[in-house]
């Protein structure tokens, strides 16, 4: 059997598909706060450093479980690494990009920007899976990149540098959200072998980078390691970097890539009106304002799309997403269509 061999996926319950999108909006908006307090409050100087505790926690979860028979992946072999790539690359650049992204801007101006994935994940979704949309989810998703455009018109703190990290966080965010749907479908993998396996094969990498670049060294001479509060935190965002990796493959495989990284979006609107009163770092002005409620509309009316459908089933497929079928009208497997929010990454944003 090829290493790349598709498993069916299976017909998903609505409810199944609501708790999963909950879930990961929860861990996402948990582990931003989280995050935000520890680059920004705290001035920790290095989110390589944090995002290499997540990916160590992620890998000691994983494998004692494993270890213990309570989830199955399969063993490291040559297979893997064709089956997982391009997912670890994809995962190293959105795990870097977000946290950079998270510590320059300003909570609100970070949910707004984060928009624009969507639009990627739907373009991607259109090349790599070949899936169409129906007029109603094309137009939902311009009212949210809309939105974002009006609110972002309004930001009078803008850093070049900072708007730089967050669209690159975008591409590699919807590439691996695409991408990890994709991957879910692939046999020997599964959920938990690709939260693994991107880990493993990243971890290295990423710590030897960070020490030729000083920035390990500055990590360890951070001066409130002594701290019990902002040790606290940090063990808190490498748990609930697992955390929120899990939940966004959850979603992924009960939903579309693209109904993931919409979840993601509504959510960071939520986190940008609390930012509004909490962060001390948002410029209010009506058009910021108008535009985060812009977006909003536009992402609860796909919501409505999605999960109570405005297409006939036997042209969608529950998702509210067409699936695409070649001249011999054989369908695509569906597992092969389907992947994270990776994303994948330890976007702490979860986003990612």
């Amino acid at each position: 059997m090829s290493a790349l061999s598709n498993v069916p996926e299976p017909e998903h319950s609505g409810l199944l598909k609501c708790l999963s999108a909950a879930f990961y909006a929860a861990s996402s908006f948990f582990i931003i706060v989280v995050n935000k307090t520890i680059l920004t409050n705290y001035r920790f100087p290095s989110y390589m450093f944090l995002g290499i505790g997540q990916m160590v926690t992620t890998i000691i979860i994983l494998f004692a479980a494993k270890t213990n028979k309570k989830i199955h992946f399969q063993d490291f072999d040559k297979s893997v690494l064709i089956k997982i790539f391009p997912l670890p690359l994809l995962y190293v650049g959105n795990h870097i990009t977000g946290l950079a992204s998270t510590k320059k801007l300003s909570l609100p101006m970070f949910t707004v920007l984060r928009k624009f994935t969507i639009l990627m994940t739907m373009v991607l979704e259109a090349r790599i899976l070949r899936k169409s949309f129906s007029n109603g989810l094309i137009y939902s998703v311009l009212a949210i990149v809309l939105g974002a455009l009006v609110a972002a018109s309004s930001d009078l703190a803008f850093d070049a540098e900072s708007y730089m990290f967050i669209l690159l966080n975008d591409v590699f965010t919807a590439a691996s959200s695409v991408y990890t749907k994709k991957k879910l479908g692939i046999e020997g993998l599964g959920k938990y072998g690709i939260l693994f396996y991107n880990a493993f094969i990243i971890v290295i990498p990423t710590l030897l980078a960070s020490a030729f670049t000083g920035d390990l060294h500055k990590a360890i001479a951070y001066e409130h390691w002594l701290d019990a509060a902002f040790v606290s935190f940090f063990l808190i965002s490498c748990i609930m970097g697992f955390v929120l990796m899990y939940s966004i493959v959850l979603c992924s495989h009960y939903n579309s890539a693209l109904t993931t990284t919409v979840v993601g979006a509504i959510k960071n609107v939520a986190v940008a009106y609390i930012g509004m009163f909490v962060a001390g770092d948002y410029l209010f002005s009506w058009t910021n304002f108008l535009g985060l409620n812009i977006c909003m509309s536009g992402g609860l009316a796909y919501s409505y799309l999605m999960f109570h459908g405005s297409t006939k089933p036997s042209q969608c497929n529950q998702s509210g997403i067409q699936e695409y079928q070649d001249e011999s009208k054989v369908p695509i497997p569906e597992g092969s269509t389907e992947g994270l929010p990776i994303k994948i990454s330890f976007n702490i944003r979860g986003e990612t």
